[in-house]
């Protein structure tokens, strides 16, 4: 037997009760974190390594920050989301097109994963616990996934796939969607760009997902763009989405739209306060 609890429980989760069409039970392997928010990840099933490098930066990120990472351990973006987060010490929750027990999981390969899981969050679902997955319960699953979230991030999906499913579902129970751009020419981007001409959230690191949702960013991460006035608050901000990527001052300017005058004194002043640290060649980074 799996613990299962009702929409009426005190251990509900409550942010999953406000939306439309709410499960009536949960059933449970693991324990449901309280009162820390959760933040969707959601992508392809079949990821580029770009994807990978993507999902562990953020979710990295999101968990030091102290985020619960919500996903549905399908292949792919799914899987890499809850293994950066288990990696990263944090804490995740699996919300699956099965059942839970473990002769049901889909898919199979992530049995183990969901042993992991289970000690460090929870692997949930409305279904029957020794329910075999079927096509039309992911769907449903997907609406799961967006209700306990504050938001949901789309790290890669192409023009048809189910992480857009979820997204609709965030629009529609008024949650943040955000999205990571990726190149135009690359069919597992077509979808998170298309996202943001829809007026997604484009977003390249943790702290832009942070920012936006009014979270706490990490004393560590603060003390890198603490500013002193605007100007180097768009300056520090602008490096700190370039995830550790040197960025020329011609793209500084290009990017924060600030004065050639403006940017260099900045520039030079963090330099020597060893906040922003200049590679040659005009290139910067953040200071480690």
């Amino acid at each position: 037997m799996y613990p299962a609890i009702s929409i009426h429980d005190e251990h509900y989760p409550p942010q999953l009760r406000e939306i439309a069409q709410a499960p009536k039970v949960l059933y449970i392997r693991g324990h449901i974190p309280k009162d820390k928010p959760m933040i969707g990840v959601v992508g392809t099933r079949r990821c580029t390594p770009y994807g990978r490098r993507v999902t562990e930066h953020i979710v990295r990120g999101l968990v030091r920050a102290g985020v619960v990472i919500v996903s549905g351990m399908a292949n792919g973006i799914d899987t890499e989301a809850h293994k950066a987060a288990l990696e990263a010490g944090g804490q995740t929750i699996a919300v699956v097109g099965s059942g839970i027990d473990e002769s049901v999981i889909y898919p199979t390969s992530n049995k183990f994963l969901a042993r992991e899981i289970e000690t460090h969050g929870a692997v949930i679902s409305e279904f029957d616990p020794y329910a075999r997955s079927e096509t039309f319960y992911f769907p449903q699953r997907n609406r799961v996934i967006s209700g306990l979230s504050l938001g949901i991030v789309v790290i890669e999906a192409p023009e048809k796939s189910g992480a857009l499913i979820t997204a609709n579902f965030a629009l529609e129970q008024n949650r943040e969607v955000f999205a990571v751009p990726g190149g135009i020419f690359w069919e597992n981007s077509k979808g998170t760009n298309n996202l943001i001409q829809q007026g997604a959230k484009s977003v390249t690191c943790a702290e832009d997902i942070l920012m936006e949702l009014n979270l706490p960013i990490p004393e560590d991460v603060q003390n890198r763009i603490h500013a002193r006035n605007p100007i180097e608050q768009k300056i520090l901000e602008f490096l700190l989405r370039q995830a550790g990527a040197p960025a020329h001052i011609d793209m500084i300017l290009t990017q924060t739209k600030l004065s050639a005058s403006d940017i260099s004194s900045a520039l030079s002043l963090m330099e020597l306060e060893d906040r922003v640290k200049n590679l040659g060649g005009n290139h910067y980074v953040l200071a480690p």
